[in-house]
């Protein structure tokens, strides 16, 4: 018998393997929070070929490539060669870390990660930032387009670093020509989270600044995790902004929580916040107040348009915060232990922490008269 015509025979072989699948996709970050989240995701998807997972540790993903190294080190090209997109999210927002090693090693980790990334020939790098960026004014459109300016300062917790972030991704493109850049900016991010914001609703009682008017609009990590594959895929592109539909209004916060009000006015809240920052008391600048008094709700147009949706609506994702935050209690930014908090009782604890600041003051000019 002879054997077949080698065109039919080469016919054959290429409708029996397999059609490439998707893109290969490297991970910073991949161990926890986020990171790990977004590894598993993708590990899973149909849409993509391989994850590529790089942390300072090893993670649980099974299913990916480990590489296990600082994302500072520049031998991290190597591990990122062969990978299509690069997402970035190895970044250090803890309200507890030293803020100058902190923006040290988010500036240097994500300069790295991009000159790397366009060494290796990758052709595109997802960064993760925040809408903070935009920065919470009174007079912010509801909700702001993700073309609006980024209005925000440095004054904030890790703001500055988010913001020094967003500048490399806008120069990227055009220091490392054929590398594109999608920058994806989450609202206030909830589940499994720990922020300056996250740990408002930690508080006996809602500060609310006398004549701000706050707007609440969430993101669960599961829906920043649909828009970053959204982001790894193609199906949306340029700057992302992501959180649920709308938003929520002091009123309906204080309503759906049954946390009550505690008002002050804006002199005395930032005043005292500033000073409590500035002796160490509490880890979040005066600034992180701006962003519970003027909104910077976010319209997220550009993933709308590509078809995705949010699947968590505002009030689920409160219920799921406050659940996450049931048993903890933070006075200013400041976590208290049970018996303090107890102790204190829920107006008594802020008293006690403008109390401790007011001793701290005294001391220091009873110093400087000696």
């Amino acid at each position: 018998m002879s054997s077949p015509d080698p065109q039919v025979r080469a016919a054959r072989n290429h409708e029996s393997t397999p059609a490439v699948r998707g893109p290969v996709v490297a991970v910073t970050g991949a161990a926890s929070g986020v990171g790990a989240l977004l590894t598993e995701r993708l590990a899973a998807s149909a849409e993509v070929r391989q994850v590529i997972a790089i942390d300072e540790r090893r993670g649980e993903c099974a299913a990916a490539q480990w590489h296990v190294l600082d994302v500072r080190d520049p031998a991290i090209a190597d591990r990122l060669r062969g990978a299509d997109v690069v997402v970035h999210l190895a970044l250090d927002l803890d309200l507890e870390t030293d803020p100058a090693a902190r923006s040290a090693y988010n500036v240097r980790g994500t300069q790295t990660v991009l000159t790397a990334a366009a060494a290796a020939g990758v052709h595109r790098v997802v960064l993760c930032t925040s809408a903070m960026v935009y920065g919470a004014l009174p007079e912010n459109e509801l909700p702001l387009s993700e073309d609006a300016e980024l209005r925000a300062t440095a004054e904030a917790t890790g703001v500055g670093d988010l913001l020094e972030v967003e500048r490399l991704a806008r120069r990227a493109p055009r220091a490392h020509p054929g590398l594109n850049v999608t920058v994806v900016r989450p609202a206030v991010l909830v589940g499994g989270t720990d922020t300056a914001l996250t740990r408002y609703f930690e508080s006996p009682r809602l500060l609310v600044v006398a004549g701000s008017r706050p707007a609440w609009q969430f993101c669960h990590v599961e829906d920043l995790c649909s828009a970053l594959e959204y982001a790894v895929l193609e199906k949306a592109e340029g700057e992302l902004a992501v959180g649920c539909d709308g938003w929520l209004e002091q009123e309906e916060v204080e309503e759906l929580s049954g946390i009550r009000r505690m008002e002050l006015p804006s002199a005395v809240a930032l005043g005292a916040a500033a000073r409590l920052h500035r002796i160490g008391l509490t880890p979040s600048p005066a600034g992180d107040l701006a962003y519970t008094m003027y909104p910077w709700v976010v319209s997220g147009s550009r993933l709308h348009d590509a078809g995705w949706r949010p699947k968590w609506t505002n009030e689920e994702v409160l219920a799921e915060l406050l659940e996450e935050v049931a048993g903890r209690h933070t006075v200013a930014g400041r976590r208290l232990g049970r018996k303090d908090a107890t102790a204190a009782g829920a107006a008594g604890a802020t008293v006690a922490l403008l109390g401790a600041a007011a001793v701290v003051r005294r001391a220091r000019k009873a110093r400087r008269r000696l």
